[in-house]
């Protein structure tokens, strides 16, 4: 096998991984990969057609890289809408992602419809809902993020950091400080980049007036 054999086959296997992952930017720059290399190896053969197609692809790619990139912590990107608790999308929603949800949330259990206690927020992007968080009141000021929620697409971003970005939604419910439950998988990076710190042993965010 000679080298161009070998980039020929590494830009189709990047080619093909790219459609097997869920994520988007993920997804867009394993395909950027594989239609660069796949560009060259077309250009060193004499394969046109095939060097506009694969280019073609690059451009598009790049360009929707660049795009989510740049959306990645725009406000105007995101919408965060309240919903009750009770709320019957909600609820259908954290149904569908239930097993999802108990790998990064294994204490979370589906509150009752009274749980008067709790306040659910929604993250949209366009028409998609890309994040779910679940706040209690633990009493004192404070707020227990017991879910925070990302769907598969959106986990190379933080969409929960707009909501954490609207402070006001929780200082009008009396909230002066947030801290996550005890065992949100994943705690740390993600949520260091939206605000949170160690304090104590316990991942904390002040709340602004």
């Amino acid at each position: 096998m000679t080298w161009l054999d070998a980039f020929g086959w590494l830009s189709s296997i990047l080619v093909v991984w790219s459609l097997t992952v869920a994520r988007v930017l993920r997804f867009r720059v394993l395909n950027l990969a594989g239609a660069v290399i796949a560009t060259v190896v077309n250009a060193l053969v004499g394969l046109w057609p095939f060097v506009a197609m694969n280019g073609a692809i690059a451009i598009i790619d790049a360009y929707w890289i660049a795009r989510l990139l740049r959306q990645r912590h725009d406000l105007a990107a995101y919408e965060v809408v309240e919903v009750g608790i009770d709320d019957h999308y909600l609820r259908h929603l954290l149904a569908v992602k239930a097993d999802d949800i108990a790998r990064s949330h294994p204490s979370f259990q589906l509150p009752g419809d009274a749980a008067a206690d709790r306040g659910a927020f929604l993250v949209l992007h366009g028409d998609e809902t890309v994040g779910m968080v679940i706040v209690r009141d633990a009493g004192h000021g404070v707020g227990e993020v017991e879910l925070d929620y990302v769907t598969e697409r959106f986990r190379d971003f933080t969409p929960g950091e707009f909501v954490y970005r609207r402070s006001g939604i929780f200082a009008a419910r009396g909230f002066r400080v947030l801290r996550l439950v005890d065992d949100v998988a994943g705690e740390g990076p993600y949520h260091e980049r939206v605000g949170f710190r160690r304090v104590a042993g316990r991942w904390e965010r002040t709340v602004a007036p």
